[in-house]
């Protein structure tokens, strides 16, 4: 299921369009690793494409989707159109490479929950080592990235500063104005990092963090999963909706991100590709603020205080993260920004 259809067949049927099950695990997992990537700032799910050989596959699949596509698929869907027609919906499907899409998705989403558990459990219990982990990753990862970006004129030299800036400045005052502020900073949190998921090196939670919405949101996702839970077993349906109307909207500003945002960040890297990724990698090095300033928050961690001992375990886990990615960098693949 790594291998794209040669072709989209407008006679082809609902049977001979579902890949063999072993291609699904293949592409399922691939989605497991980009989920667990995307989950952690600092370590990109679109760098995962890229080792794993489907990052070009996975732009055509994106780029594929359109209205007129989306419009094609519901008509054969539901009976206004001369009545439901699996094979129409799956000739749709081929077209957008809908298989591969649907198998990488069901994974990330998969890793996202799991990594969220996780999340939820180490920001309660050890708050400090996970950012510290977190400062890590991203400062690795801007050091990784760095290396590959050269500043060779003013216009790159400008969208680097502007990039620090902006994310430097953002992580210092994104957590007390936009954390649980409501629908619309939910909807524009999930639009711009789900968006990023599909560039090499930048990591969409990355983006949550300097938007402080990251331990929010996973806060949400996990007790939704909680709710559900719970239903399943006799538990009222009013724990769900509440963290599930959160859920969701992320969910919808990520839909509308990835086929929105993303296609404009393609378009400038088309335009300028060697300003735009000054401007995307710079905003990692400024990001390193941003674990500090969100555990050093008296009110979402009035138990942290900035002794010896606590400075210490940070730097710790720092270091711990910091040579994860570049492992990672050195048994994988160097990130060829000229072949996106």
């Amino acid at each position: 299921m790594t291998t794209a259809p040669e072709r989209a067949r407008d006679d082809v049927s609902l049977r001979e369009s579902i890949p063999p099950v072993r291609q699904w695990a293949k592409t399922f997992v691939v989605g497991l690793f980009m989920g667990t990537a995307d989950g952690v700032p600092g370590v990109s799910g679109g760098t995962i494409a890229l080792i794993a050989g489907v990052y070009e596959r996975l732009i055509a699949a994106i780029t594929a989707v359109t209205p007129g596509r989306f419009v094609d698929g519901v008509r054969a869907l539901t009976p206004l159109d001369g009545g439901v027609s699996l094979d129409r919906a799956a000739a749709v499907l081929e077209e957008v490479d809908g298989w591969f899409l649907i198998a990488l998705i069901g994974g990330v989403a998969t890793a996202v929950v799991l990594v969220g558990q996780a999340v939820e459990w180490a920001d309660e219990h050890y708050p400090v080592l996970m950012f510290g982990l977190f400062f890590g990753l991203i400062g690795a990862s801007a050091v990784i990235l760095l290396r590959e970006v050269a500043i060779r004129t003013l216009p790159e030299a400008v969208a680097a500063v502007a990039g620090v800036a902006v994310a430097f400045v953002a992580s210092g005052y994104s957590e007390a104005l936009l954390s649980g502020s409501g629908f619309l900073v939910i909807f524009v949190a999930g639009a711009i990092a789900v968006s990023a998921m599909i560039l090499p090196g930048l990591s969409g939670s990355l983006l949550l963090v300097i938007l402080g919405q990251y331990t929010f949101m996973y806060d949400r996702l996990g007790a939704f999963v909680d709710a559900v839970g719970a239903l399943l077993t006799g538990g009222p349906l009013s724990r769900v909706t509440g963290p599930g109307v959160d859920v969701v909207t992320f969910i919808c500003g990520g839909l509308v991100g990835l086929f929105t945002i993303a296609r404009v960040i393609r378009k400038a890297l088309d335009v300028n590709r060697e300003v735009t990724y000054a401007f995307l990698v710079a905003l990692v090095l400024g990001a390193l603020r941003a674990p500090i300033t969100t555990l050093s928050d008296p009110v979402e961690y009035p138990s942290v205080v900035w002794n010896t001992a606590t400075i210490q375990a940070f730097a710790g886990a720092a270091v711990v993260g910091a040579v994860f990615v570049f492992v990672l960098d050195w048994y994988a693949v160097d990130i060829d920004l000229d072949a996106v």
